[in-house]
Formats: structure tokens, sequence, C-alpha cells
């Protein structure tokens, strides 16, 4: 169950996390922080379901500050050395994670961490081992459907069939969704072809979004290549894997899957010289991480896998399914600590038994 609440956002949560309610009744253990990057400056928001997992620098900085000051940030070289049974998790302990390797991580998001003097573990995928620049597929998809001329769209390439109406803009974001589960069913090339003619179709071009004459843009959309991956890894940040191309291994045939999970590893290490330790799942929730698929994480030799739901101190820590706050441009201050502290999700545990409780009083009184 999920709770939102504008009282619990604007009222409750801010009364705790200024009355220190939070970190002083935090659990032990380790609460797993996930970002997806920095808003560059210039760049106007495309769309909620787009741009929502990206947070301004001003707000980044606020929140670290926040954890600096009540929490203890550790780097991901103490988390794995907790892992292997090296060491002990201090109090209140948080790690920084963040996913995909757009551009802004280096640009935007570093100069942030550099200022607070914190670490973090930055999941990138195999585009970001390469010397040209791309952006992420299913982002270029979202662009496409968003932009495209309203009316019926029907899009058949390699044996895959999306059609559908271009109406308002949750008809768009649904096809969006709908063809992102079907095109990770195939392989990366299969799933480029699809692209390009979806790009012939719509009289795109695709590379608008993250040339480099477009700094906003390109910071937004672009993906790290190899020499500003290379560039990150000296600035003190530990790489990990994100897959080969980011699909939802979920949808994957069991080999293809098991191939973007190893070899996005041997690729980055080929290139970074050292370890790769960590993997975090494409997309990481229940829908596309299966048992099966977390098995494949630890056959391939890593020490730690991450979702992207879940999270928070208390929180169990299985390590081939680390659960992680999911930090969005929504998200308060005193909420972002609501999560990391583990008090949100004690109460939703709480909500979620009473919601049960009166369920089972409901019908046994009824019979």
């Amino acid at each position: 169950m999920r709770i939102v609440s504008p009282f619990l956002k604007k009222v409750f949560y801010p009364a705790l996390s200024l009355a220190g309610v939070f970190h002083r009744t935090s659990a032990r253990g380790l609460a797993v922080v996930t970002y997806h990057g920095v808003l560059p400056e210039g760049y106007e928001p495309v769309d909620s379901a787009l741009d929502g997992n990206l947070i301004s620098a001003e707000v980044m900085g606020r929140q670290l500050r926040l954890l600096k000051a009540h929490y203890n940030v550790i780097s991901p070289e103490d988390a794995l050395a907790w892992l292997e049974g090296r060491c002990e998790l201090p109090p209140r302990a948080v790690l920084l994670t963040c996913d995909d390797g757009l551009l802004n991580c280096l640009t935007d998001m570093l100069p942030v961490l550099q200022q607070e003097k914190v670490s973090c573990l930055f999941f990138v995928t195999g585009a970001s081992i390469e010397e040209s620049r791309t952006m992420l597929w299913y982002e270029e998809l979202f662009l496409l459907f968003l932009r495209a001329p309203a009316g019926p769209c029907e899009i058949s390439s390699a044996g895959i069939l999306i059609q559908g109406e271009l109406g308002s803009r949750e008809q768009r974001r649904a096809i969006w969704w709908n063809s992102v589960k079907r095109l990770s069913q195939v392989d990366s090339e299969k799933r480029e072809l699809f692209l390009q003619v979806a790009r012939i179709q719509f009289g795109e071009t695709g590379e608008r979004d993250f040339r480099e004459g477009n700094s906003a843009r390109c910071r937004r959309f672009g993906l790290l290549t190899r020499y500003e991956l290379l560039e990150l890894a000296s600035a003190g940040m530990t790489i990990g894997a994100h897959t080969l191309s980011h699909p939802m291994l979920s949808q994957l045939p069991p080999e293809l899957a098991r191939a973007e999970i190893s070899e996005s590893r041997a690729r980055l290490e080929s290139v970074l010289e050292k370890r790769v330790w960590a993997f975090a799942y494409p997309f990481g929730d229940p829908q596309s991480v299966t048992p099966q698929v977390l098995a494949m994480a630890e056959e391939a030799g890593y020490q730690a896998a991450f979702l992207n739901f879940g999270g928070g101190l208390g929180t169990a820590l299985p390590p081939y399914a680390l659960p992680r706050t999911h930090v969005t441009a929504g998200m308060t201050l005193a909420e972002f600590e609501a999560h990391v502290s583990g008090f949100y999700a004690r109460l939703q545990r709480v909500v979620g038994r009473s919601a049960q409780s009166a369920g089972t009083t409901q019908g046994q009184a009824s019979r």
C-alpha cells in the first residue's frame, strides 16, 4: 500500500523532521538512496513521466546536507567492505547511488557531491564505454511519441507491431510504456531498427535531443562517453553496471538477459581496469525484477545488486535485492528524510496491518 497524502507531505513529515523524530528513532542498518541525475540549468522539463526522476542541484545539496547533519553517509568502498564482512556499519548509515549515466552526472551532479565531500556509486550502461554519445532508447521513444502528430499510430519493424491512438498525453504515455515492455523482449539491434522506423515515420532524427550544440538538452539526455566515464571515476566516484542497453530484464529471453548482466560488467572492467562489484537492475521495480533475474546477478559474480524501490533504515537487505529510496522531483525534504529514516516503511506496515485487520473483521461480521 502506497501512502500519498498532502497532509503527510506538508504538515506531518515536516513537523516530525523539525522535531528530530526521524533520525532519533531510525533503526540500524543501511539506507540506500538512488538518484537519476540533476536537471541542467537552462533545461525546460518536458513531462513529469520523463523528467520526474531528476532534481535540481539546489535540492540535492539540501538533501546531502541533511544526511551529513543527522546520518552517516558512507562511501561505496565502505559498503563493499560491509558486504564482504570486513567492517560494521556506523549508526544511520546511508549510501548514495545514481542510475543511467547521463552526462549531467559529470557536469551538474559531480560538483554538488564534491562540494559536500561525499562519494556516490554510479550505475552506467554499455553506452558509456563507447566514444560517441547516444541517449537512452526508451527516453528517445518517449519523445518520439510525445512529439508525433495526433491520430492513429501503427509502427511495424522486425516482427514488432505497435498500434494505438496518439491523442492525449495519457494516451501517449500508455502507448510508450507498452512499447517499452514489447521492445524489451528483443535484442538491442532489433530495438534500434524499430526506433529507426519510428524516426522516419514521425519525421524525426532524434539527434537534436543530445547533440553538443544544445548544451542543456545534451546534458539532460546525452549519456556519458568513455572518456567522461573515466573522468567521473578519476574524481573518486565508483562505477557499477546497469546492463548493456537498459531493457526490462524480466521481458527478455533468459540467455539475452544473462548477457546484458554479465557482459556489461566485463566491458566496464576492461575500460576502467578495476573491479566492478555492483549492479543495478534497469527500471528496478517488481514487474521488471523476477526471482530468475535476481539469480542471474549473483551468477554473474557481482557482490551486490540493487532494486529501485523500498529502502530506508531498518529494511531487510538481501545482497542481490538491495532496496533503495528512489528520489523524485516531487519529494519534499521532510518526505525524503521520512523515507531514508525508515519511518515511511514502518508507517506502510502499520497501515497495511490495520487494513488487513479491518478486512478480516468485516469478513467475519458478514458471515
